[in-house]
């Protein structure tokens, strides 16, 4: 399985880094040894100072396919969860400067947070959900994704164009406004519609 991020799917989150808001979907790839599932703590890597944190809603992708349609896409994901990109922004910012690839700011070991998946047809209605983080017992991160500039079809439409999606793929679809740095004792905690989904102690 891939795991497939969309960078600034949220037009505050784009604005607080300086971004423009983009016309297509930003995409970047994370590899299966990015996966930190189960609650597992996470450790903060030696050639990083200032990881930040990003909740994101995540799509898992229950059939394979390519160049999917839009009007077919919701038939392609079957689950939908809760993560965190964790993100080198010292390494993400350098590379950016020199308009080189985010990878090793991005694809680093556990840093994607995965919470259980919940079967789709359990939500009233999966384009609305509200999602939320905490850490230290804060509120840092609120977002909905009704408020996703490209939406969950469009997203797998587009990717599906490029990339070829495959079953247990998982789409990680964007970070509202309020991503900070993370030091070592924090504990993260994310909330989809109001359910606890995910702990994340930081060592």
């Amino acid at each position: 399985m891939k795991v497939i991020a969309i960078g600034r799917n949220y037009i505050d989150h784009a604005k607080e880094l300086n971004n423009p808001v983009p016309e297509s979907p930003v995409i970047f790839l994370k590899p299966d040894t990015a996966i930190l599932k189960d609650n597992k703590d996470f450790y903060y890597p030696e050639f990083s100072k200032d990881v930040h944190y990003e909740v994101e809603v995540v799509l898992r992708i229950c059939n394979e396919g390519k160049h999917v349609s839009k009007k077919f896409a919701n038939k392609y994901y079957d689950a939908i969860g809760l993560g965190i990109d964790f993100t080198a922004r010292d390494i993400q910012s350098a590379h950016k400067a020199k308009g080189l690839p985010w990878e090793l700011a991005k694809a680093f070991d556990d840093s994607a947070v995965i919470s259980p998946l919940i079967p789709k047809d359990q939500f009233e209605d999966p384009s609305k959900l509200s999602f939320s983080m905490k850490k230290n017992d804060e509120t840092v991160q609120e977002g909905n994704t009704q408020d996703m500039i490209f939406d969950y079809d469009s997203l797998i439409s587009f990717v599906s164009t490029y990339i070829t999606l495959r079953k247990g793929d998982l789409i990680y679809t964007g970070t509202p406004a309020g991503v900070g740095p993370i030091q070592i004792g924090d504990k993260l905690e994310g909330f989809l519609e109001g359910k606890s989904m995910f702990t994340c102690h930081i060592k």
